[in-house]
C-alpha cells in the first residue's frame, strides 16, 4: 500500500521562519497563496517538550487549512518521515532599518543599453 505523502513547508512569517510538516500542499483556490491542510504534529508520548512546536500547536489549533501568500515560501520538499516543526526568528537588521525592496529584472535577458 503507498503511504500519503510528508512535506516539509518553509515559509517567511513575521519575522521568523516557520517549519511545518503536513500531508496535502497545493496550489489551492486563491490566487498567489499555496494551500497547506493536514498539518502534522509529534506524538504526545514524547517526555520532552519543544517550546516552539507547542506555539505551532496552539497557533494552528482548531485550523484546517491554511494558506502562505506564495512570495512568504521559501521552499517545499517532499520527506520520507515527519520531522519537528518549529519557528526560528531571523535575524533582524541593526536598529528599525528595513531594507528597501529590489526589483526584478527580466528573467535571462539582457540590460537594454539604448
Amino acid at each position: 500500500m503507498k503511504r500519503k505523502p510528508i512535506y516539509k513547508v518553509l515559509f517567511h512569517n513575521q519575522g521568523n521562519l516557520y517549519e511545518l510538516y503536513a500531508r496535502r500542499v497545493s496550489q489551492g483556490s486563491l490566487f498567489a497563496f499555496v494551500e497547506v491542510e493536514e498539518i502534522l504534529f509529534g506524538s504526545r508520548g514524547s517526555l520532552l517538550v519543544d517550546p516552539s512546536e507547542e506555539k505551532l500547536k496552539s497557533e494552528f489549533s482548531g485550523v484546517s487549512r491554511t494558506f502562505i501568500p506564495l512570495h512568504a515560501v521559501v521552499r517545499i520538499d517532499e520527506v520520507e518521515k515527519e520531522g519537528t516543526n518549529k519557528i526560528v526568528a531571523l535575524a533582524s537588521p541593526p536598529g528599525n532599518v528595513t531594507p528597501f525592496p529590489v526589483p526584478q529584472g527580466p528573467a535571462g535577458g539582457k540590460p537594454d543599453r539604448g
